[in-house]
């Protein structure tokens, strides 16, 4: 998974639609607010863990350590997945969509296998009713 020597800001921009939809180039699409949608899931179960964002920084670090980055919008700060709490998530396999603007990381979580701050396994952990309520899986 590991591709040295990528920095920060070092992602080319794709010269057209056909490049960017076809071509080989990693040219991710960044908002205006320099943020790429991130969507983890794990990698043995499918199951969808959590939706985050990456700046440039943590899509390249993503992508040297092997290990999931994001960028925190509440804190404003580089967050390293598991840093604190031993849920790493290692990844198996990160995707682009065919207009280069989310990410899709197929990751292994470390630790205790969860991926939310409330403890849960999924960020994704309460179903919507009919009435609106919300139901805890």
């Amino acid at each position: 998974m590991s591709q040295q020597g990528l920095s920060p800001m070092s992602f080319p921009t794709a010269p057209d639609k056909t490049a960017l939809e076809q071509g080989e180039a990693l040219a991710p699409r960044f908002d205006a607010k320099g943020l790429i949608a991130a969507i983890a899931t794990h990698a043995g179960t499918g199951e969808v863990l959590m939706l985050a964002w990456m700046n440039d920084e943590a899509l390249s670090k993503t992508l040297e350590t092997g290990e999931a980055h994001y960028w925190s919008r509440s804190r404003g700060e580089l967050w390293h997945k598991g840093a604190t709490s031993g849920q790493v998530q290692v990844v198996e396999e990160l995707r682009i969509d065919c207009d280069q603007d989310a990410v899709w990381l197929k990751v292994r979580p470390q630790g205790d296998g969860g991926a939310c701050h409330t403890g849960a396994v999924s960020c994704f952990y309460r179903v919507v009713g009919k009435d609106g309520r919300l139901v805890r899986q």
